[in-house]
């Protein structure tokens, strides 16, 4: 059996620079992997099964079982598994859960089945199954262009904690394609806060909360109604910089001091919301 663990990220920077002649959006974005993650489980068998302790998941609709058709189909692969899910990440929530998962997915089987996949052909893999999910194969901190799965390692984060908020509002499939439709010229930026995050993550300095961007934030209270009343809710809880996490609706706050982290996330707690308390990860080797 094989174990693996999938990362959740954060957009540290998210900006939409033009729309595409392909329908995609070309993007800059810094992506940051945290110690939230899934769990991932492979056990050898004669047929593919999957097993997840949330019964929210559908494997249908996961990415997961797109990987596995991927490897099964592009190489003849012959062997079955069982793959059990510990569900850590929350469902649709902008970090990135499913497309990790995917990631591990990629990975584990490699291994499991012996392929004998290089990195550079897992990411090749990778980009058809989504654009996060070349990222997910190494993480840490690293850069994403075109529509996000040209992806290319940063120096990485001064360790630093993360306040998540899971916002009691709507989620639903295709809500990242929503975003993106209400996106119009005016939020196109040049990249420059993208730039601007490198350039500090180069130098090794720390960052601020106006280092922070994402382009969603200016039209997510559109798409999830709520979604404003939580803001102030993680910001009367002591959060500064409240971003969206990714697509969203899931919101965090980066601090360094543990203690103020600590505060924030049980304030939130004591409020009855679904808070989670994270720091932020280095990169990994896949292969």
């Amino acid at each position: 059996m094989i174990t693996l663990e999938a990362s959740a990220k954060i957009n540290l920077t998210l900006e939409a620079l033009s729309r595409r002649p392909d329908g995609y959006h070309e993007i800059r974005s810094v992506i940051q992997s945290i110690s939230l993650c899934d769990s991932l489980s492979f056990t050898p068998g004669n047929k593919i099964k999957f097993k997840c302790d949330n019964a929210a998941w559908d494997a249908g609709q996961s990415l997961v079982t797109k990987a596995v058709d991927l490897l099964k189909e592009g190489f003849g692969c012959q062997q079955g598994v069982t793959i059990e899910l510990a569900k850590r990440i929350p469902l649709s929530s902008g970090l990135g859960g499913d497309s990790s998962d995917a990631a591990a997915v990629l990975v584990g089987l490699n291994k499991l089945w012996g392929l004998g996949l290089s990195l550079w052909e897992l990411v090749k893999l990778a980009s058809r199954l989504g654009s996060d999910v070349p990222f997910f194969l190494c993480g840490g901190t690293a850069l994403a262009q075109g529509r996000g799965e040209d992806v290319s390692p940063l120096p990485p984060l001064p360790r630093s904690r993360v306040v998540l908020l899971m916002p009691s509002v709507r989620r639903c499939n295709g809500k990242t394609g929503h975003l993106y439709s209400i996106l119009n010229p005016s939020h196109y930026t040049g990249g420059l806060k993208t730039e601007e995050m490198v350039s500090l993550l180069t130098r090794g300095e720390e960052l601020s909360a106006e280092n922070l961007f994402n382009v969603f934030d200016s039209v997510a209270d559109e798409a999830f109604e709520g979604l404003a009343g939580c803001r102030r809710q993680f910001i009367q809880a002591g959060a500064e910089g409240v971003r969206l996490a990714g697509s969203g609706p899931a919101l965090f706050t980066l601090l360094k001091e543990e203690a103020k982290a600590q505060k924030v996330y049980q304030n939130l707690k004591n409020m009855g919301l679904e808070a989670y308390l994270a720091e932020t990860k280095g990169s990994i080797g896949v292969v």
